[in-house]
């Protein structure tokens, strides 16, 4: 599907939520995550990521989650649907 201009659709409150996780081994520390959503990851005193809670991304802040995964140079967020 391409990109189309205007609102995007909502998302159904029926979808199954959105989860984060971060994948320690490939976290590299650039923490752009953070920089993106500091409401959905974590940094500790080294700089690596963690998702916040239980990585459950609360609704209104799905799109900020896939920018978080799209800026991550080493691929290390990923989103599972439960």
């Amino acid at each position: 599907m391409g990109w189309r201009p205007g609102p995007r659709p909502s998302f159904d409150s029926g979808c199954a939520p959105l989860r984060l996780r971060i994948d320690p081994d490939r976290c590299q520390g650039h923490a752009r995550c953070f920089a993106i959503a500091p409401d959905l990851f974590d940094i500790d005193d080294f700089g690596q990521s963690s998702v916040r809670s239980d990585g459950v991304v609360p609704a209104g802040r799905e799109d900020a989650a896939r920018l978080a995964i799209a800026n991550c140079p080493e691929f290390a967020i990923e989103a599972v649907e439960d």
